[in-house]
């Protein structure tokens, strides 16, 4: 029988720092599809811990790649309302909705101009992500193929690509195709690498940031959060005008 997780919830969240944010829009908490929670008790202690730290709204994003993580909008949407389910009998005050972080790869690409449907959230925008070592050799054309079709990429952690490491205009690049960007909260604790919490702050203070997003895959990564938030450039990216609390 699962927990209740009662001990994780507080009334008095309203001056967390993370209330501001109030949406966290890219996380693995959905069980059993990613390599984010494996069960739906790890998903609801994560939810949980979420609702304490002063999130009102997830927006639940596994991966989908063609070769590895072959995720469907219909298998996840069904995931959802395992997890929905289990947070009303609780009677836990958490909205939740999904989406998906999608990998830039070939099957992506196809989807797209086989105008299948994508999985996004808000205004449309789609979660991408890329290699953490290569570079994509299409993300123009990939990008052009999304705005097209009437969606806003959103490319997921930017800081975090090595290759892009050294190449800032790159980067500036990337964002003049239309692509907003999402960096990772824990990126300013220094968690990831020095490397990318220095390209995390350099996106903040030239106020290229539209979203901040946890990229929780397990309770180890919530616990840190309060250690990113104690970061001065914490504070600079709630000074930008993010769209988390407007999804």
């Amino acid at each position: 029988m699962l927990t209740t997780f009662k001990k994780f919830f507080r009334k008095d969240t309203a001056d967390h720092p993370f209330a501001a944010v109030a949406v966290d829009m890219h996380s693995h908490v959905l069980p059993g599809i990613d390599d984010g929670a494996d069960t739906l008790e790890k998903s609801l202690g994560m939810i949980a811990a979420l609702s304490e730290l002063g999130y009102r709204k997830l927006i639940l994003t596994p991966h989908i790649m063609g070769d590895f993580y072959r995720n469907t909008p219909a298998g996840i949407r069904e995931q959802l309302a395992l997890v929905q389910t289990a947070v009303k009998e609780r009677g836990w005050e958490m909205k939740l909705d999904c989406a998906a972080e999608y990998y830039l790869d070939e099957w992506f690409l196809g989807k797209i101009q086989n105008e299948e449907p994508l999985l996004s959230f808000g205004d449309n925008y789609v979660l991408i992500e890329t290699s953490f070592i290569n570079e994509p050799l299409n993300f123009k054309e990939i990008i052009f193929a999304l705005k097209a079709a009437g969606y806003t990429p959103v490319l997921a952690h930017p800081e975090r690509y090595s290759y892009l490491y050294n190449r800032f205009d790159a980067l500036l690049e990337m964002q003049d195709t239309g692509t907003l960007f999402q960096i990772n909260i824990n990126a300013l604790s220094g968690y990831y690498s020095q490397a990318a919490k220095k390209v995390a702050e350099k996106l903040i203070d030239l106020k290229l940031v539209h979203f901040i997003g946890t990229d929780a895959h397990h309770i180890r990564h919530l616990d840190i959060l309060p250690k990113a938030a104690a970061s001065p450039y914490f504070k600079k990216a709630l000074a930008l005008p993010l769209r988390n609390p407007q999804l």
